[in-house]
């Protein structure tokens, strides 16, 4: 029986998918910066809101057909929250248990999303035990662990097939430079930006592909020295950022990074509020501080052109955290050295 359910499952995913139309693609209007065209891919839009739905899709499919998810198997992931919360969507809609392994510091909001789809979360003390409690907890009760942090990006196609990348392509056909100067993208498991990498390579595009990562990160310094050792602190903008070099990191396909201080990300954020008229998470907020640093470094150089980025999620998601002048003195500090900067734009 395990063969029909698996078809039905996959099924019912990919007809999930049809009702689903594409993410937007919004332009900014910068008139510091004339002649180059500064967007956002909006991944809030998902029905659940952020870019991770694209990848829970991908795994769940991904799991399906490798015959590693049953009929009554129990999903259990490790997540900072959206991953989780994309999951624990895609597992009711299949009639199945989910359990979410993440740090107890994650957003209460996210937590209340992952219990609205029916998924349970279970909490540990720091982000680094999360990979060995999802193992154990898939081991107890028979699960599969998912593993985004490992299969994120093999589990996605990434020379087309509606991919993020291709989607952006798509969009910025008609645009006045179609083919952006620079996609920049942050990492969490690594995947969005193995998959934009490869195909940018694999369809000959000029484009770079431009990796921002915050404070308490490895993945700038691997990429900068090889070195693999765990950092010592946790990153404090949430979704990405990693105590470990995941394996889904390909460090092969990126052109350049910048390090990104989690001040300017918040400072970022709060910033774009007024630009958009909308709340957006604070791992957009360093995505598009890394954009204004290459728009203002093509801006020196007198060159025209595109940078494309993403709004990953919504800021609703943070009221208590990122939105909270409490929250944010206390845990991320002084912002004033960036938003001086960015009312300079």
């Amino acid at each position: 029986m395990t063969r029909p359910w698996a078809k039905q499952a996959i099924s019912e995913i990919e007809a999930d998918f049809q009702r689903s139309a594409d993410t937007h693609l919004i332009r900014l209007c910068l008139p510091q910066f004339p002649g180059i065209y500064l967007y956002l891919k909006d991944e809030s839009t998902h029905p659940t809101g952020s870019l991770k739905h694209r990848l829970a899709r991908s795994l769940f499919l991904y799991g399906l057909s490798n015959g590693w998810i049953k009929q009554d198997t129990t999903i259990i992931e490790a997540s900072s929250g959206s991953t989780a919360v994309s999951e624990a969507y895609f597992a009711r809609l299949l009639g199945l248990p989910f359990i979410a392994v993440m740090p107890d510091c994650t957003a209460r909001k996210k937590i209340e999303l992952i219990e609205f789809y029916g998924g349970r979360c279970h909490f540990v003390k720091h982000p680094s035990e999360i990979y060995a409690a999802s193992k154990a907890l898939a081991s107890s009760l028979d699960g599969h662990y998912m593993d985004q942090f490992t299969y994120a990006e093999r589990a996605t196609d990434w020379r087309g097939n509606n991919n993020i990348a291709d989607s952006i392509f798509r969009q910025m056909a008609k645009e006045p430079y179609s083919t952006p100067d620079y996609i920049v993208m942050s990492a969490g498991t690594g995947g969005t930006s193995a998959t934009l990498g490869r195909y940018i390579r694999y369809q000959g595009h000029d484009t770079k592909l431009v990796v921002v990562d915050p404070e308490s990160s490895v993945f700038y310094r691997y990429y900068q020295t090889g070195d693999r050792s765990p950092a010592t602190a946790c990153s404090r903008i949430e979704g990405i950022g990693r105590p470990r070099v995941e394996p889904s990191f390909i460090p092969q396909v990126i052109d350049e990074m910048i390090h990104v201080p989690d001040a300017a990300s918040i400072a970022t954020v709060l910033w774009l509020e007024k630009i958009l008229g909308r709340k957006t998470g604070a791992s957009t907020g360093t995505n598009v501080w890394g954009a204004l640093q290459l728009a203002k470094r093509m801006k020196e150089r007198g060159e025209q052109g595109a940078i494309v980025t993403l709004l990953c999620d919504s800021g609703e998601r943070y009221l208590d955290t990122y939105y909270c002048p409490e929250w944010v003195q206390k845990n991320i500090g002084d912002l004033s050295e960036f938003q001086q900067q960015l009312s300079e734009l």
